[in-house]
């Protein structure tokens, strides 16, 4: 027999979480391996908002030619491309460097995604697999990135 628990505020009427109506997580883009077109302005800004989201290292070519390969921990959108930059967070460095767009020729998602099928939904598919294999003393224990 399952027992539901009501949660009640004070002051309002009883919920059932059980028949709460549940949004769907956000979807996310596979971007491992992509090279973004920065043909506009848009497309640069759009880019970036992506790399930021993105969990995994990145490559910059620079317009001088260097190339910096990192995590992208912060962006910093201004009101033009050079008042905007780009925090990264170079590969084997502990420094943070932060790079104006307009100083940006090319980038590319370079490293994996270490939050791809990481997914609450992939989870409970993978407890349910052992489960049914018998297995015992279940977690929820993050896996290590």
């Amino acid at each position: 027999m399952t027992s539901h628990a009501t949660i009640r505020h004070e002051g309002t009427p009883a919920v059932d979480p059980n028949s709460v109506e549940v949004m769907e997580g956000r979807q996310r883009e596979q971007l491992e391996g992509w090279i973004p077109s920065l043909a506009t302005e848009n497309d640069i800004r759009e880019a970036f908002e992506k790399a930021f989201d993105y969990r995994g290292d990145v490559t910059l070519t620079l317009k001088d030619g260097r190339v910096v390969q990192g995590y992208v921990f912060d962006r910093r959108p201004g009101p033009t491309l050079e008042e905007s930059a780009v925090r990264v967070i170079p590969a084997g460095e502990r420094t943070k460097i932060s790079i104006p767009y307009s100083q940006i020729a090319a980038l590319a998602f370079t490293g994996r995604d270490n939050a791809a099928g990481k997914t609450f939904e992939a989870w409970i598919k993978k407890y349910w697999e052992k489960k049914a294999a018998g297995e015992k003393n279940i977690g929820i224990e993050a896996e290590a990135l």
